[in-house]
C-alpha cells in the first residue's frame, strides 16, 4: 500500500517538538536562574501551570502562524528573523493571558522574560543544528525508487527539481516520444521504452511512477480539445479520435500501471495557474481544487472570534460616537445619523454596509456630476482632493472651508458603524474595501479577485497609503497580495498599522 506524504504542520513534527522541549528547558532555566540553582518550578502548581500553558502557545503559535513554513529551505538569517517571530509571539500571547486573568503578582515576570530570551537563543541553534541531522538522515535512508516516464526534453528539468529531502529517488527514465532505451540523461538510466515498459516494472524494484504529460504542459495555454486529449489519455475514456502514439502509449501504461497496483503520480497541467491546488471530495466525488489560497477552519474560527471581540468593542464605541456627533450632522444636515448603501461582498455578496452619515442626502445624485475631478482613472473608486458634497464643505470668498463632515472623515469616524456589520459577519476587521455596485459593474476578471475574501474595515492597501493611492490596479495588486499571502499573523499585523496611521491621519479617507 501507498503511504501518503505529511501535509501541513506534521511535515515539521520533529521541529515542533524539538521546539516543546526547547521552551520547557529554557523555562526551567529561567526559573532557576530567578530562583537559585536547583530550584524546580514544577513543584509548585502555579508554576506547573504556566509551563503546560507555554506549551500550549507554543504549539498554537506554531500551527497558527505557519512559523515552521519552509524551514527546511530557509537561510541563517530568515531562520534568525522567524525564531524571533516565535518568541516574540510566545511572550506577546503570554503576556495578554496574564494580563486578561490578572495573574501579574502570581509570576514571576523577570522568569518569563529570561524563558522567552532563552528560548530564543536556544531554538535558533537548535533548528540550526538539527537541519543538517535530517539532511543527512534523508541521504542515508532506503528511499522509494521512482521511474519518470516523459518527453525527452522536459527530463533534465524534472531532474533538477528533485531534492535530497524528497522520500524517493529516480531510479529509471522512460521516455514517451521515441526509444532511448540504454542511454543516461542526466545521471539517470533511461530502462524501457512505452512497448516493454510494463513488462520492466512488473519485473524490476519500482515503488512508484510519475507521468508527466508533455503534450499538455500549460493550462492557461492549452485548447479545449487538448485538455479533453488530456482527460481521455488519462483516465482512460475513449476518445472521439485516435491519438498520437506517445499519447496512447502513456495512457495503457497508466492502465498496465494500475492493474499491477504499483502507485501511479500523474503531473496535472496547473503549475503556471498559480494559487494552491489539492485533493478533496465534493458531492461524493473526488476532485481536484484550484484556489488562490486556502485555509483551515481553525484558522477561520480564530479570524471569526477577533472579529467579534473587535465587532463588540467597536460598536460600542460606534453607539457612543452616533450620540454625540448626530445631532451636530442634523443641525448642518437635516437627515439620518446612519448612511446605509449597498455594496458588494465576498464572491458578489450583496450587503448593506453602515457608515455615520459625513455627507449631504444628495451626496449619491451628485456624484455622476463630479465625476471629471475624480482623482481615480476609469472610475473603479471615487476619490476628490474637495468634494463639495461632505458636510459644511463650501467655498467662500475663493478659499475652501470645511467643516463637521471634514473632520469626521479625517478621523475616519464615520467608518465606527461598520463594526456592525463585522458583528453581522457580512465584513471582517481585516479584508479588502467593498466595492459599490457601479464601481463593480466595471470590473474585469482580475479585479473580481479583490472579492475572494470578505470585505474589511482595514486591509493592505489602506495601511500602504489608503487615499494617497490613486491607481486603482495598485490597489488591486495590494488587495491580491493579501489574500495570497493572508494569516493571522498579517491580520494582527495590519491591524496595529492601521491604529498607528488612523491615529496620524495619514492618507485619511
Amino acid at each position: 500500500m501507498y503511504k501518503r506524504n505529511r501535509q501541513g504542520w506534521l511535515k515539521h513534527i520533529d521541529f515542533i517538538l524539538m521546539d516543546l522541549l526547547v521552551l520547557q528547558i529554557s523555562y526551567v532555566l529561567g526559573y532557576m536562574i530567578r530562583f537559585g540553582w536547583g530550584e524546580w518550578p514544577y513543584s509548585m502548581m502555579v508554576y506547573k501551570s504556566l509551563g503546560i500553558i507555554l506549551a500550549a502557545v507554543d504549539f498554537l503559535v506554531i500551527v497558527f502562524f505557519n512559523t515552521l513554513h519552509n524551514v527546511m529551505k530557509r537561510g541563517y538569517l530568515v531562520e534568525l528573523g522567524e525564531t524571533l517571530k516565535q518568541s516574540a509571539l510566545i511572550m506577546a500571547i503570554m503576556t495578554l493571558y496574564i494580563f486578561s486573568v490578572q495573574a501579574g503578582e502570581a509570576y514571576s515576570r523577570i522568569t518569563l522574560y529570561l524563558t522567552i530570551g532563552i528560548h530564543f537563543f536556544l531554538g535558533y541553534l537548535a533548528r540550526i543544528l538539527w537541519k543538517p541531522v535530517v539532511r543527512r538522515i534523508n541521504q542515508e535512508k532506503n528511499k522509494d525508487t521512482m521511474i519518470l516516464v516523459a518527453d525527452e526534453n522536459s527530463v533534465a528539468k524534472i531532474l533538477a527539481k528533485a531534492d535530497t529531502l524528497d522520500d524517493f529517488q529516480y531510479s529509471g527514465i522512460i521516455l514517451s516520444n521515441r526509444d532511448g532505451t540504454g542511454e543516461t540523461i542526466e545521471g539517470v538510466k533511461v530502462v524501457a521504452n512505452l512497448e516493454n515498459a510494463a513488462e520492466y516494472i512488473c519485473r524490476e524494484w519500482v515503488d512508484e511512477v510519475f507521468v508527466y504529460p508533455e503534450h499538455l504542459s500549460d493550462l492557461k495555454t492549452a485548447t479545449y480539445e487538448e485538455i479533453e486529449n488530456f482527460i481521455d489519455d488519462t483516465y482512460g475514456t475513449q476518445p472521439a479520435e485516435p491519438r498520437p502514439a506517445d499519447q496512447s502509449g502513456v495512457a495503457r501504461l497508466i492502465e498496465q500501471c494500475r492493474e499491477m497496483a504499483v502507485p501511479i503520480h500523474i503531473r496535472l497541467p496547473i503549475t503556471s495557474a498559480g494559487g494552491q491546488s489539492f485533493i478533496e471530495k465534493i458531492g461524493g466525488y473526488s476532485v481536484l481544487t484550484m484556489t488562490t489560497n486556502s485555509v483551515s477552519p481553525w484558522q477561520l474560527l480564530v479570524k471569526r472570534v477577533m472579529d467579534i471581540v473587535g465587532g463588540l468593542i467597536g460598536s460600542i464605541f460606534a453607539l457612543i460616537l452616533m450620540a454625540v456627533l448626530g445631532p451636530k450632522i442634523k443641525k448642518e444636515s437635516p437627515g439620518p445619523i446612519l448612511f446605509k448603501q449597498i455594496r458588494i461582498g465576498r464572491n458578489g455578496k450583496r450587503f448593506k454596509c453602515y457608515k455615520i452619515r459625513s455627507m449631504y442626502m444628495d451626496a449619491e445624485e451628485r456624484k455622476k456630476e463630479l465625476m471629471e475631478q475624480n482623482r481615480v482613472a476609469d472610475g473603479m473608486m471615487f476619490k476628490m482632493d474637495f468634494d463639495p458634497r461632505i458636510i459644511g464643505n463650501k467655498i467662500v470668498d475663493g478659499k475652501q472651508v470645511t467643516g463637521i463632515g471634514e473632520k469626521i472623515r479625517s478621523m475616519s469616524l464615520d467608518e465606527f458603524p461598520q463594526f456592525f456589520n463585522v458583528l453581522k459577519g457580512d465584513m471582517s476587521l481585516v479584508g479588502t474595501r467593498p466595492p459599490t455596485e457601479d464601481e463593480w459593474e466595471k470590473y474585469k476578471y482580475h479585479h473580481r479577485a479583490r472579492l475572494a475574501t470578505k470585505p474589511g474595515l482595514t486591509g493592505l492597501w489602506q495601511v500602504s497609503g489608503r487615499s494617497a493611492i490613486t491607481d486603482f490596479e495598485e490597489v488591486v495588486r495590494l488587495d491580491t497580495e493579501y489574500i495570497n499571502n493572508w494569516s493571522i499573523g498579517l491580520d494582527i499585523k495590519i491591524l496595529a498599522k492601521t491604529v498607528k496611521t488612523v491615529l496620524k491621519r495619514d492618507g485619511a479617507m
